[in-house]
């Protein structure tokens, strides 16, 4: 055995170690990034989906924001209130009033409600069909697609696709947004959580058209704006559009209307 040799290998093992671990404490040294403390506790009380509800491209960006003062505490709605309250706690501020937020549908063109205007045999998701002629084989060129792009990126499993529409479960949903990006035809809305009374439409057709090719469409009639007490609804590109912040939710809107476009939502299941 040549233990000379072996001496020699191993000193030179252990001569390029030294150098490689002093080359790294320089690199260290000369690279280094001072981290926030309070950056990084304000990252472990965010949610880490990454959804980019909050307006940032993730959750580090928005981290950083809210550490340098430049988002508010309670800008993750899928942390929700306990998150926003440890977030305030961070940054020695108050949470303020937070406000639940959960997904919704504008289609309530059912099955039975629109009509089918050829067979459709291309790839079933809703990107593919809405390249299809006429944006799809629906009577409702503005409705629901039914082949749930939205419910594959929910990763809360909150939303179903029931008789051709896509219906969110509001107990599951964290309003992450992940869904309202994912719509082609832009159907999905953040919403309070605590709103009873949505408007289940899109189409801006006029009113004529509209009751043609869906029986559940807003046929823009104004009967809903006339009877609001509080200005809360008004019709605007011929469809009904509600003002949370006014709304008292009276009910007189569904009531009146005579599409009954204007629907009554159980937060159990919106």
């Amino acid at each position: 055995m040549d233990f000379k040799g072996i001496l020699i290998a191993t000193a030179i093992v252990a001569a390029v170690g030294v150098v490689i671990a002093i080359l790294l404490s320089v690199a260290e040294k000369v690279f280094h990034v001072d981290v926030d403390e309070k950056e990084v506790a304000v990252r472990e009380c965010l949610a880490g989906n990454n959804c980019g509800a909050c307006g940032y491209a993730g959750c580090d960006a928005l981290a950083k924001a809210i550490a340098q003062g430049e988002a508010p505490v309670n800008a993750c709605p899928p942390a929700g209130k306990t998150g926003a309250d440890k977030i305030a706690a961070i940054m020695g501020t108050d949470a303020g009033e937070f406000v639940r937020k959960t997904a919704y549908i504008k289609c309530s063109g059912t099955c039975d409600k629109r009509s089918p205007k050829y067979n459709y045999f291309g790839i079933k998701t809703c990107t593919s069909e809405l390249i299809a002629p006429g944006n799809g084989n629906r009577s409702c060129s503005y409705g629901c697609l039914g082949y749930g792009s939205c419910a594959d990126v929910c990763d809360h499993k909150a939303i179903r696709i029931i008789n051709g529409v896509a219906v969110v479960d509001s107990e599951l949903c964290v309003a992450c947004g992940k869904c309202v990006n994912a719509c082609p035809k832009h159907l999905i809305e953040l919403v309070p959580y605590d709103s009873k009374y949505r408007v289940q439409c899109t189409n801006g057709q006029k009113g004529k058209i509209v009751r043609t090719n869906c029986a559940a469409g807003c046929i823009a009639c104004g009967i809903c704006e006339r009877n609001c007490p509080s200005d809360a609804i008004k019709v605007v590109n011929n469809i009904a559009v509600i003002d949370y912040d006014k709304c008292t939710a009276c009910g007189l809107c569904a009531e009146k209307c005579p599409s009954k476009v204007i629907k009554v939502f159980d937060v159990q299941n919106a």
